[in-house]
């Protein structure tokens, strides 16, 4: 592309002097190549050829295709290469100066109710202790021959180690309310079961040690002491050459290849095991916004909830207490029907 130069110069300056994750400078990248792009194709030259009625041209057409809330981090990723690139003499004007950001509806989170929450962890631990008492059961049967019991036995092993690492993840993705990006980062070292909490690096690399409960450490001690292991060991197994193939021996959580769990994987796992338990279709982020408004409701200071779930703004948190007023209005409704309007009174 033509700008390439220019955008790697904006990346790397927003990389020493804005402390934004990997996963957001990936995200303003694609955005604004994909900006710059557009306007090569229509013959643009020149950075400074580009106006203020060329970026609304293209936001008309990027809105399309795309919701409002990635309208809103694609313009603000143009309009900040803009004053940057003014800041620095790469453009004579800032044509995204007035560019306004699309206005983002303030719709509640969705969120599980306690009881689906705790029907979703529970349908999950069933099932990985199904799967532990088919595993003894099924070590007696050899009848087909070593070789291919040798392969059935590898097969269970990694379906055993692969349920423990998902109660694991659906386990401290609710106890902690952490992102699904600050998840598959996490090493193991950051687990500190002395103190019952983890360290994690959230966006802006920032750190913060969150607390989870016993449902948790049993779970993660349980995947760390014996799934982990084994899914470890069958991807070595499997890896051509024998050593060449797991590399992330300080991961917490691993794929089936030995490999850092990446974050579709986590994500699927949210979604499948909803689906088991029957529950609404959730992903990781709604599970969040679950286990903060959960804590909410427990009686949790707001102030507690913001640390813990890692936000910058206390605004961003007191979003949970609206949700958390909406679920008391629809528990008084089913309780006492014939007075169901006096909640909405306000």
């Amino acid at each position: 592309m033509r700008f390439s130069s220019d955008v790697d110069s904006f990346i790397s300056y927003l990389r020493a002097n804005r402390g934004l994750s990997a996963n957001t400078l990936k995200a303003y990248r694609c955005d604004i190549e994909a900006c710059l792009h557009l306007f090569e194709l229509r013959g643009v030259v020149s950075l400074n050829e580009i106006t203020l009625n060329d970026l609304r041209s293209w936001m008309a057409t990027e809105s399309h295709n795309h919701a409002r809330s990635s309208m809103a981090r694609k313009t603000v990723a143009v309009r900040g290469f803009f004053a940057w690139g003014y800041e620095h003499g790469v453009v004579g004007v800032n044509p995204a100066a007035t560019l306004m950001t699309p206005s983002i509806p303030n719709t509640l989170p969705t969120v599980l109710t306690e009881s689906q929450a705790e029907q979703l962890l529970d349908c999950a631990e069933h099932s990985e202790a199904l799967q532990r008492k088919n595993r003894d059961i099924s070590n007696d049967s050899s009848a087909d021959g070593p070789h291919s019991a040798r392969g059935r036995s590898a097969d269970r092993a990694r379906e055993i180690a692969e349920r423990q690492r998902d109660v694991a993840i659906l386990e401290l993705l609710y106890a902690t309310g952490i992102r699904v990006a600050e998840l598959v980062s996490l090493d193991i070292r950051d687990v500190d079961f002395s103190n019952r909490t983890v360290r994690v690096t959230g966006k802006g690399n920032k750190q913060r040690v969150v607390p989870f409960g016993l449902p948790a450490e049993q779970a993660l001690q349980d995947w760390i002491d014996y799934g982990r292991p084994a899914l470890a060991r069958l991807a070595i197994e499997k890896a051509v050459p024998p050593n060449g193939f797991f590399s992330d021996e300080g991961a917490l959580f691993l794929g089936m290849r030995g490999k850092r769990l990446n974050q579709r994987v986590a994500r699927e796992i949210v979604h499948k095991a909803a689906r088991e338990a029957g529950v609404p279709d959730i992903s990781p982020h709604a599970l969040r916004h679950s286990a903060a408004t959960h804590m909410l409701d427990g009686g949790a200071d707001l102030r507690e909830v913001q640390e813990m779930l890692g936000h910058s703004s206390l605004k961003t948190t007191q979003r949970y207490t609206h949700v958390s007023i909406e679920q008391l209005k629809n528990r008084y409704g089913q309780a006492f029907p014939e007075h169901d309007h006096y909640v909405d009174d306000g």
